[in-house]
């Protein structure tokens, strides 16, 4: 736990329905485990791309696709979304919840290895990333990511706090977890000591950071 489950429960309470498609894709992937964004995270999503209004964003990490489809509702109507996803079970579920919403036209789903498909889209520029796959590699896609982003673009990135175990010792987490925490912690201390990059870390949801580069 981060954030007092008080204040989340509150939080949560504030929150008014995303619509009939997205209310019951939340529910179907809560209630199956299927790892999506928390409610008080997709609010900051929502506001962070309202307020940029990026022109094209990546997303690493489409799961279901509904991270992807709330930016949609507040992205500006020429935006486009480029969205990958290497779990094969999850893409069909996905491709078929973007044709529900009818937003196959501004959304491109990529199946595959982030670690090919980032260094295929060299050259391409995103205004906004959003990361929320495989956190182990966090770290290993920053420079790729980097590379695709303007001055002035955004990089989201989510699930940075494990739960609060990044500030545990790596004996008190769980063996299993700990090349991950390890992992998190360097990409949490790079990304704030990178002159390229202005960063912020929130204890929200399991944690998320906003970078900006500024260079």
């Amino acid at each position: 736990m981060i954030v007092n489950d008080r204040i989340t429960d509150y939080l949560h309470s504030l929150e008014s329905s995303q619509g009939e498609l997205l209310d019951s894709i939340e529910k179907e992937a809560v209630d199956g485990y299927v790892p999506i964004i928390r409610r008080e995270t997709a609010s900051l999503l929502r506001t962070l791309t309202a307020s940029l209004k990026p022109e094209r964003i990546l997303e690493i990490g489409t799961a279901v696709g509904y991270s992807a489809l709330l930016m949609c509702q507040v992205m500006p109507e020429a935006c486009h979304i480029t969205t990958i996803e290497k779990y094969e079970k999850r893409i069909p579920v996905a491709r078929e919840n973007i044709c529900k919403a009818g937003e196959e036209g501004r959304i491109t789903l990529l199946e595959g290895d982030a670690n090919e498909l980032l260094k295929e889209l060299e050259g391409e520029a995103f205004d906004l990333v959003f990361m929320d796959a495989a956190k182990g590699q966090y770290l290993h896609w920053l420079p790729l990511i980097l590379k695709l982003m303007p001055v002035g673009g955004v990089l989201i990135s989510d699930n940075v706090l494990q739960n609060g175990d990044i500030v545990e010792s790596r004996f008190a987490v769980k063996r299993r977890n700990r090349t991950i925490h390890s992992r998190m912690r360097q990409y949490l201390y790079t990304l704030k000591h990178m002159e390229e990059l202005e960063t912020a870390v929130i204890p929200i949801g399991d944690g998320i950071t906003i970078s900006t580069k500024i260079k």
